[in-house]
């Protein structure tokens, strides 16, 4: 991606090298924490990892070092990268909702190692980037990137800039009404019902994703040869099918919240070819 010497956003907070509090440990499954963050890329509710992948068990671990320490050259770089991203989802979205005559309230991010406090309770490594409407705040733990490389294959800044336009994807939702309207819907429906709902909410931030990408392709020329690519591998990357298969051998299909890895590929693909958001309603009966 064509990224440095560009705006960074003001909306950034780095809380990582300020150390931390307690952490999760995981047993069982493939990974331990990555199975964690694998459910719950992209927006998964920890309460239901065990509907997702039964033998999982969560446990308390011994405290962590509280002490702060300077950040790495790398990781100030990495910080960099994120902040770029941002500005640029700041400046396709301010843009798509001034043409449809609305405001755009720009969210936050936080940058946090380990643990830090959130409006939707502790934020962890464990639980990947997420998205919180207490707060209007997406939250990542940049280790996570490292982690969906090496057991994903989902490589590239293209890959990490995808999850990011995905998270605030959610945030697009939470302006519209769209999300409210899904979460009001739990313990009115069957699980596999509201279920379902999920699926088509994650969809939507997907094609959310593949909006922005299109509309700052054509705003600043962000696409290198392969950027695409990297984000189509990260979408399927993470599709419930697929990640199911690793953690459980078997795929359950009442229990997905997120769609499948080709759903999820479809949906990207669809919002960064049209760029158009009235193309973008997963919640169509004949959308899966």
């Amino acid at each position: 991606m064509r990224w440095r010497d560009r705006r960074q956003s003001d909306n950034v907070e780095d809380r990582r090298g300020m150390g931390g509090g307690r952490k999760l440990a995981v047993g069982g499954g493939i990974g331990g924490v990555v199975v964690i963050i694998l459910y719950l890329l992209l927006g998964g509710d920890l309460g239901d990892i065990g509907n997702q992948v039964p033998d999982l068990q969560l446990s308390p671990d011994t405290a962590v070092s509280t002490e702060g320490r300077a950040l790495t050259a790398e990781e100030q770089d990495a910080g960099a990268f994120v902040s770029v991203i941002l500005a640029d989802t700041e400046d396709v979205w301010n843009t798509l909702f001034r043409d449809d005559g609305k405001t755009y309230r720009e969210p936050r991010l936080v940058l946090f190692s380990d643990l830090t406090s959130s409006a939707c309770g502790t934020a962890q490594s464990a639980t990947g980037p997420f998205y919180c409407p207490g707060d209007a705040t997406v939250y990542i733990d940049l280790g996570f990137f490292a982690s969906m490389q090496e057991r994903l294959g989902a490589s590239g800044d293209f890959a990490m800039a995808y999850v990011i336009a995905h998270e605030v994807g959610h945030h697009v939702q939470n302006q519209m009404g769209i999300m409210d309207q899904v979460m009001s819907q739990r313990g009115r429906m069957s699980e596999a019902d509201f279920n379902q709902a999920m699926v088509r909410l994650e969809l939507q931030a997907d094609f959310l994703a593949g909006v922005w990408a299109h509309h700052a392709q054509r705003m600043k020329n962000i696409l290198e040869e392969g950027d695409i690519e990297e984000g189509i591998n990260a979408a399927g990357a993470v599709g419930d099918d697929r990640i199911q298969r690793m953690t459980q051998g078997y795929v359950v299909p009442d229990s997905f919240t997120h769609g499948t890895s080709e759903q999820r590929i479809r949906w990207f693909t669809k919002g960064f070819k049209t760029g158009d958001l009235s193309q973008g309603d997963t919640f169509a009966g004949n959308a899966l």
